[in-house]
């Protein structure tokens, strides 16, 4: 009877050593998948690795922005870019409730970025030869395309050609590459061309009669169309293309990898279409597909 419960235990010893085996680290540096801190396992000293042992992630978002980053009566934000963020701090090991939004207008989202005050910055965040020689962008996730919001019965402005005369005023944001684009338009550019540092203002300033019109991202102008019923329209077709990326830190090349295999993962798993039409996909109901992310 001794030998027989000595060979039981051996037996169960060796069980526990083959599970513990298969349930161990595969030598993957970007880390496991799902959510939680079972399973995870990141290079010492990575972003990554520090990230899930804090438990904790900073994301830098904007709180104006409907279907992309709105900031809801709940103080949190909400929509697309902040559905990506939770991806990434899921594939991270980072509890949702743990993440910590703050609000990142677009003249500072590389100071956010380089001052170490967000780990990562999705902010409807065009990525550009100029903004890479400050911070490095993961991505693009999402590909949108510049427009004009005009009043719903403002017939005058039909695209950007419409500003060249030079008798009427457009609204955008301070450091945006939207306000970059529309000064090619604009016949005086001091008299023309308003700016805020987000686009709610923007909005009260047409709302008000200060400007014509208001030009950012499409998906964006079409979040403040669906919030104002019948008060607004778009003004022609997209005239530029806009590639979203996510902001990380000059030189982190391992993080950069880590968010573009975790993106990869989410267009082929369901979680980005998910995202989509949970937040921007009510205002535009064609589901994107995901664009091949740059690996420079």
């Amino acid at each position: 009877m001794r030998i027989a419960r000595l060979t039981a235990i051996a037996a169960v010893a060796v069980l526990s050593l083959g599970v513990a085996a298969c349930g161990g680290d595969d030598g993957d540096d970007s880390g496991s998948t799902g959510g939680g801190t079972e399973g995870k396992s990141f290079a010492a000293g990575s972003t990554m690795e520090r990230l899930n042992k804090a438990q904790k992630i900073i994301v830098g978002t904007k709180f104006d922005q409907p279907g992309f980053g709105l900031k809801g009566l709940d103080g949190k934000p909400a929509g697309f870019d902040v559905e990506i963020a939770k991806i990434i701090a899921d594939e991270l090991g980072v509890p949702e409730g743990n993440i910590e939004y703050i609000e990142t207008p677009s003249a500072v989202r590389e100071e956010k970025i380089e001052k170490g005050e967000a780990d990562i910055v999705v902010a409807t965040y065009t990525i550009n030869d100029k903004r890479k020689e400050r911070i490095d962008f993961a991505g693009p996730y999402y590909v949108a395309g510049q427009n004009i919001l005009v009043k719903a019965d403002d017939s005058s402005i039909t695209g950007p050609d419409s500003f060249k005369a030079g008798d009427k005023k457009v609204c955008s944001v301070q450091g945006s590459t939207p306000a970059a684009n529309i000064e090619k338009s604009l016949a005086n550019k001091a008299e023309q061309l308003v700016l805020f540092d987000v686009y709610t203002k923007c909005i009260d300033a047409l709302n008000s009669g200060q400007v014509n019109a208001v030009t950012t991202d499409n998906v964006i102008l079409l979040g403040f169309i669906a919030r104002n019923e019948g008060k607004f329209k778009l003004a022609g077709e997209n005239f530029t293309e806009e590639p979203y990326g996510i902001g990380v830190k000059k030189g982190d090349t391992a993080f950069r990898t880590f968010i573009n295999d975790t993106l990869e993962k989410a267009y082929s798993d369901g979680r980005y279409e998910k995202a989509w039409k949970d937040t921007a996909g009510k205002f535009d109901d064609q589901v994107p597909t995901g664009p091949a992310v740059n690996r420079y």
